[in-house]
């Protein structure tokens, strides 16, 4: 080997490059020099790069002005924002694949772990976090979306937003959509290889039940264009089976579903006092059963009631959040004959267009320009834990009743514990448990999603939020699924399981929590990961691991 690699290094670190290099490569945690963001970025340029480009210019480092602002503005989850948070070695905001490939190689010679971070919505901070020296790949500038309409397809790169991809669809047709989440500012890339869950989930199903190709970038920088390229296991492991654990996804392919021109929205609160209790059961009954035009989510949260003009009382307040496929004389007709109790009256009822459907359920100002869906960078950030689970037996009123009195318990001030609940049925109930490795399908009745905001900074203060969310996720136990006790994977939970820092998980370990994200599936995705990415460079806490 020469001594010279780089243009211009000094000896101490050309020498400490071709150490590293040449050592045994483990993925535990190796002491690094302090200069080691500098010797990323001397390896980066060491690298092949675009004609007259250094792969240097997409990335910063710690010391560079602009360093924290990079950072930051995917940082979603203010607890992973702390001073005591590892920082990274270095930020690539990659533009082009070389950049990206040239990372992975860094990455790979110098022993860093790769994160890659497309919205920076992981609930556990995976994509931009890690306790093992790392860098960030950022594929917030890979954002193009390009919409045909004559073979109703889509392919949007995975930094892009949804809301971007909402926007871009809307702007070609009015009678286009895609089935994905609620929140604009999600990326794409996370969302979709996590599942992607949304408000047209009982009629069309997940975003990756309308998945039909994908362009993916191994740990030795090949590009695979198309499935068939990279296999059909590759390609089914990639739709709901973290794609974070197998290369980097640069790209999906999507076929859109049709929509009316006008759909119907409507929001309608209730409390305990007004019977709540009641609907709520009903609810269980009707939602997953209704026409699969009609989805209906349940947002419960503790509330203060006035008593009188000096006191006030605690009480669950649940609304009733309805998108439609539809009119509201068609949705009227069905909520009388199966839902009459919930009391949907025409003025309750919103007709607006699909694209403005979209600003309503990520409650933006009703007023607002649609461009308000291309803001990718969030403001007010709190600090917060989510967890989810999956109901199968619809629970009694006096389950219910139980349920909203350990929620008021639990919420020493209001809205620290609440819940959404999202009905099931229709498609989901169509598709088989493993034709993607999303198993969560038919049998269950509805999802439930575990909030707890808090905001402000403080190792006590989070601990004792911590314990009220575990505490309560511990009361909900009788209530949802057992054996496994099962979790949606776009919903990351550390409490269910994780590998140790060094990651070097069995099948065993890591079978934790890979049967509860994947139950059935877990085993196919072990084998995909051995033959697509042998020596575990793509790993994080909750990967899908290899044999030791």
């Amino acid at each position: 080997m020469k001594m010279k690699i780089f243009s211009g290094p000094t000896f101490l670190i050309t020498v400490h490059l071709i150490y590293l290099i040449t050592i045994p490569r483990v993925y535990s945690s190796l002491p690094l020099p302090l200069y080691a963001p500098e010797l990323f970025l001397e390896c980066l340029d060491a690298q092949p790069a675009d004609p007259g480009s250094r792969n240097s210019r997409a990335a910063v480092i710690p010391t560079d002005s602009s360093f924290s602002t990079n950072l930051m503005r995917a940082v979603r989850n203010l607890r992973f924002a702390s001073a005591s948070t590892r920082k990274p070695e270095a930020i690539v905001a990659a533009v082009t694949e070389t950049h990206i490939r040239a990372t992975i190689s860094c990455c790979k010679h110098l022993n860093l772990e790769l994160k890659v971070r497309s919205g920076g919505h992981d609930y556990e901070g995976f994509s931009y976090t890690s306790p093992v020296p790392f860098v960030i790949l950022d594929m917030y500038n890979f954002d193009k979306v390009d919409i045909n309409l004559k073979d109703e397809t889509a392919w949007i790169q995975s930094g892009a937003s949804l809301g971007e991809l909402y926007y871009n669809i809307a702007k070609t047709s009015k009678v286009h959509a895609f089935p994905a989440g609620v929140c604009p500012k999600v990326g794409a890339g996370g969302h979709f290889s996590g599942g992607g869950f949304g408000n047209l989930l009982r009629k069309y199903g997940l975003s990756i039940d309308h998945i039909i190709d994908a362009q993916i970038m191994d740990a030795d920088g090949k590009v695979y264009r198309d499935r068939r390229s990279m296999g059909e296991d590759v390609f089914w492991a990639i739709r709901g089976g973290g794609g974070g654990s197998y290369g980097v996804i640069l790209a999906w392919k999507l076929k859109l579903v049709r929509v009316p021109e006008n759909v119907t929205v409507f929001k309608l609160e209730r409390t305990v006092e007004e019977g709540v209790i009641d609907l709520v059961h009903k609810w269980q009954q009707v939602a997953p059963v209704i026409d699969k035009d009609l989805f209906i989510r349940l947002e419960i949260k503790p509330v203060y009631r006035r008593t009188t003009s000096k006191c006030k009382t605690k009480t669950i307040n649940v609304s009733f959040i309805g998108m439609f496929l539809g009119s509201p004389e068609r949705l009227l007709n069905i909520m009388n004959k199966r839902f009459p109790e919930l009391y949907l009256r025409e003025p309750d009822c919103m007709v607006k267009k699909w694209i403005d459907s979209v600003v309503f359920w990520a409650e933006y100002p009703e007023n607002a320009p649609l461009e308000i869906l291309l803001e990718k960078i969030s403001v007010n950030e709190s600090y917060w834990k989510r967890t989810s689970d999956f109901v199968q037996t619809p629970i009694s009123k006096r389950g219910i009743a139980k349920i909203f009195q350990t929620m008021i318990y639990h919420s020493p001030l209001p809205r620290r514990v609440w819940m959404q609940w999202n009905p099931w049925g229709g498609r989901m109930a169509e598709i088989a448990s493993d034709e993607t490795p999303f198993p969560h399908r038919a049998g269950n009745v509805f999802m439930i999603e575990h909030f707890m905001n808090w905001y402000a900074p403080g190792n006590e203060l989070e601990e004792a939020f911590l314990a009220i969310s575990r505490s309560f996720k511990m009361a909900m136990t009788p209530f949802v699924s057992k054996n496994p006790r099962e979790a949606f994977l776009n919903y990351r939970d550390v409490d269910i399981g994780i590998t140790t820092p060094g990651y070097n998980a069995t099948f065993e370990k890591a079978k934790v929590y890979g049967e509860k994200y994947f139950q059935g599936n877990y085993l196919r995705l072990f084998q995909v990961k051995a033959r697509f990415d042998p020596t575990n460079f793509f790993r994080s806490q909750q990967g899908i691991p290899v044999l030791e």
